[in-house]
């Protein structure tokens, strides 16, 4: 319930924006692609830590989420390879690939979740090492080089931290 009004209340921001601003132009499909990412974000989290009161293991859990949601939205809304449209974006599927499938494997333990989120930080940061190799950067490009670089490695330390928070867990879990 409280994802559901959660997820409401942040959809009325744009749509608040957008009776006062021409610049906020969203679509009912933008408006539905959005809750179901935000109420799918805040569900993520809710069921993955319905069975533990660790707070490590939770705060580890709202990064790993959190991280995640940032990375679609902004991938999808403006790119993180040049723009949206840049097809090097789509590599970054694979890092959330990654990130599913260990957590799976994991069965979502903080032991499993520390090493899958060592490999989802590296994952991230491969992305954009693999997309110099195989489309050559143009210098024009929004964000630069240095700037994709950058940027990535601001998730990658998302990444990084969750599974140091969930190592922290493991060490106290009984």
């Amino acid at each position: 319930m409280y994802v559901a009004l959660g997820t409401a209340a942040l959809l009325m921001v744009p749509f608040i924006a957008m009776q006062f601003t021409a610049e906020v132009n969203w679509t009912l499909s933008d408006f539905i692609f959005m809750g179901v990412l935000l109420f799918g974000t805040g569900m993520t989290y809710v069921l993955v830590t319905k069975s533990s009161t660790n707070p490590a293991y939770r705060l580890a859990t709202g990064l790993a989420v959190l991280a995640s949601f940032l990375l679609i939205w902004i991938n999808l809304a403006v790119g993180l390879i040049g723009s949206e449209d840049n097809p090097a974006n789509a590599l970054y599927l694979g890092v959330l690939i990654v990130e599913g499938i260990g957590a799976a494997a994991a069965f979502f333990r903080p032991r499993g979740m520390t090493y899958t989120m060592f490999a989802t930080a590296i994952a991230q940061f491969l992305v954009p090492v693999i997309a110099m190799i195989i489309w050559r950067p143009s210098l024009d490009e929004p964000a630069g080089v240095v700037g994709v670089f950058m940027l990535n490695s601001v998730f990658a330390g998302m990444f990084a931290m969750s599974a140091l928070l969930f190592r922290r867990a493991s060490a106290t879990a009984v």
